[in-house]
């Protein structure tokens, strides 16, 4: 027995109409790209290389760069400063994280209704984050004033006898500044988990509910699993935000009162921009890169193994 084999049809040649209009595509979205291209290259990427070249060297202000190797980073490690500001870091990140997200979502939880005036809440939530953040920890301020401030008034009149100094404060500092920086940003990652609580399909509560599932099953076994990719993002979003956290301290707490909230994107501009110590001060941002990469690509690692 025989099999006959069918000759298949020739490619069809492309012609040279068909090569010039896809040259022409090209060219289009190249000019599209190539601004943004040329803005990250100019602004992120030489700097970064320029930064990790740096980080080897001793370059001040008044001498030319010269190699010393790994000596910045003896240094560094040998610095108390290093370890205070990574611990500081380290601390605000734990507060920081957690209770934005936890916040963010039961705003979105209880957003997420049809009421009159719905929008207006929304807004009202939402509006901290594209204020500016120099009158934001302003106003903070005034409300933490240990004297003064309306927040220990309260606790005074709740029978509290001593309150918290808080931004003069060692102890309270951190906390007050983990407050204000949640309030802040809350409305911003609300609005993501309402969006990603929109698109859950609305069948499958419906189907819980017939089965018997009470209110927090529903929200533990449908909403929580629904909104994996979304809080994915925030956690991603809300780590790396925390451990480049800089201007809200600078204005609130300025790093004190003492080092009590000195952080590491802190400490690299006072030794870079303040001392003039620009190999020093690389050599701490590439510690804070390798330390921001390493926890982003962890939680990449994560979310994959739960996809699986």
């Amino acid at each position: 027995m025989t099999t006959e084999t069918i000759p298949q049809a020739p490619a069809p040649v492309q012609s040279r109409g068909n090569r010039k209009q896809a040259r022409r595509n090209t060219l289009i979205g190249w000019t599209f790209i190539l601004p943004n291209f040329l803005g990250f290259l100019a602004f992120t990427l030489i700097p970064v290389v320029a930064a990790f070249a740096l980080s080897f060297m001793e370059w001040t202000s008044f001498s030319a760069p010269k190699w010393i190797g790994l000596a910045n980073f003896e240094r560094m490690f040998a610095s108390d400063s290093f370890w205070i500001a990574l611990r500081n870091t380290v601390v605000y990140a734990l507060g920081h994280v957690p209770l934005t997200m936890a916040l963010a979502l039961l705003l979105a939880m209880l957003l997420n209704r049809k009421l009159k005036g719905i929008g207006f809440f929304r807004v009202a939530i939402f509006f901290p984050y594209i204020t500016s953040l120099v009158a934001v920890a302003v106003v903070w301020n005034m409300l933490f004033s240990p004297d003064n401030g309306p927040i220990n008034q309260f606790l005074g009149a709740i029978g509290i006898a001593n309150p918290p100094g808080w931004t003069s404060s060692s102890d309270w500092a951190m906390p007050a500044v983990i407050i204000t920086s949640v309030w802040r940003d809350m409305g911003y990652y609300m609005v993501l988990y309402l969006a990603g609580l929109q698109a859950i399909p609305t069948e499958l509560y419906e189907a819980a509910e017939v089965d018997g599932a009470s209110a927090w099953q529903r929200f533990w076994n449908v909403t929580i699993p629904s909104l994996r990719p979304t809080t994915f993002f925030v956690v991603v979003m809300l780590t790396v935000s925390s451990f480049k956290v800089f201007d809200l301290i600078v204005v609130m707490t300025n790093g004190g009162p003492g080092r009590s909230t000195t952080v590491l994107s802190q400490l690299i501009y006072q030794e870079g921009i303040g001392e003039g110590k620009f190999g020093y001060s690389s050599a701490i941002s590439l510690v804070l890169f390798i330390i921001v990469l390493t926890v982003t690509v962890l939680q990449f690692k994560i979310q994959q193994r739960r996809e699986r």
